[in-house]
């Protein structure tokens, strides 16, 4: 299997690490071959006989760049290396760009399905606003877009949808589906203020340097709008999702829904009325006989409710980057198990 990268952040380095590293994974029958790695700050490398990995991984750790030699670097945008480059599968881990609608992703995701390749994505933006074009786009072209780690950070949640629940019908789902607030609200429940919990939440990794995406809603809001467009047939953005964060909850709001043995979540939540469906994300008050009042830290879990099963509900404690970069490689092992790649 060959394979680009556009984007090599953290997600995509793990990634690398567990290439490189593959006889840890005794289960993990898998052999990549990296033709292209592009990204937006560094410039990108492009090698037929393909990209020695642990070069590349030690160069960015120790001197922050792809290579040593500059005269190795590609002359090629991220987007024309998906229109022209010969690779068997793109993996699109570029920056979620609310502002920018999902794109540059959507776009190289296109470029991609457009010649038959198939696409393995950790991004969220493309599937929350562009879900329904690049779907029939894969199906014309015989092609597979996947996207385990758009949402969870790779727990089965879409896989779970699609291979466990076939004929039953998604009516809705709620879920605890941001880390960083959570994490943030729990801090606030001992009596620390919203600004100490971003800092802690940075400190730890789990933040980035403008947390707004997380306070503000954007990134659960994008969550949301996925899972309404992949689970449930809608076609809206985050902009159409009924959003607010947790700027406005205080130190003693949270205390005293602890005193009252409730605790503060911020819920995504998804549902119909008629043909139509609609999603919210809004801070909620949540019963301890609740399990997602059980979710502290920067766990995560959904509840999904259909019309041929009870609800089910899939937990996720404390997620990692190990956890992301699984989820895409679960990705490629689908892509290669249904087209015949090694």
């Amino acid at each position: 299997m060959k394979i680009l990268f556009i984007g090599f952040g953290n997600v995509a380095k793990e990634m690398g690490r567990i290439f490189i590293e593959r006889d840890l994974y005794s289960a993990l029958d898998f052999k990549p071959v990296v033709v292209g790695i592009f990204t937006g700050r560094h410039g990108g490398l492009e090698k037929k006989e393909g990209i020695e990995l642990k070069e590349v991984l030690n160069e960015l750790r120790l001197n922050n760049r792809l290579t040593a030699d500059e005269k190795e670097l590609s002359s090629l945008t991220p987007l024309e290396a998906a229109k022209t480059l010969d690779y068997d599968v793109l993996v699109e881990l570029s920056a979620l760009s609310i502002e920018g609608r999902g794109e540059p992703a959507a776009s190289h995701i296109s470029a991609a399905l457009m010649r038959g390749k198939s696409v393995a994505s950790a991004n969220k933006g493309p599937v929350s606003f562009h879900y329904r074009e690049l779907k029939e786009l894969a199906e014309k072209n015989g092609a597979l877009y996947l996207f385990e780690s758009a949402v969870m950070d790779g727990a089965p949640l879409f896989n779970f949808c699609s291979r466990c629940m076939k004929g039953a019908s998604v009516k809705g789902f709620s879920g605890i589906l941001n880390g960083t607030t959570n994490f943030i609200l729990s801090h606030m429940e001992k009596g620390g203020s919203l600004e100490e919990g971003i800092k802690m939440a940075q400190e730890a990794g789990i933040a980035e340097a403008d947390p707004s995406m997380d306070v503000d809603g954007w990134d659960p809001s994008a969550k949301a709008a996925a899972l309404a467009n992949v689970l449930m047939g809608a076609d809206m953005t985050p902009f159409d999702v009924d959003r607010e964060g947790i700027r406005t909850v205080t130190t003693e709001m949270a205390k005293d829904a602890v005193k009252r043995n409730m605790r503060l979540k911020l819920i995504c939540r998804g549902w119909k009325e008629g043909d139509a469906v609609h999603a919210s994300v809004k801070v909620e008050e949540v019963s301890r006989d609740d399990v997602f009042c059980l979710i502290s830290h920067y766990g995560s879990a959904v509840r999904i409710e259909s019309d041929l099963m009870h609800p089910n509900t899939i937990v996720q404690e404390c997620p990692d980057l190990l956890d992301t970069a699984y989820g895409v490689i679960e990705d490629l092992i689908t892509i290669r198990d249904s087209s015949g790649l090694i």
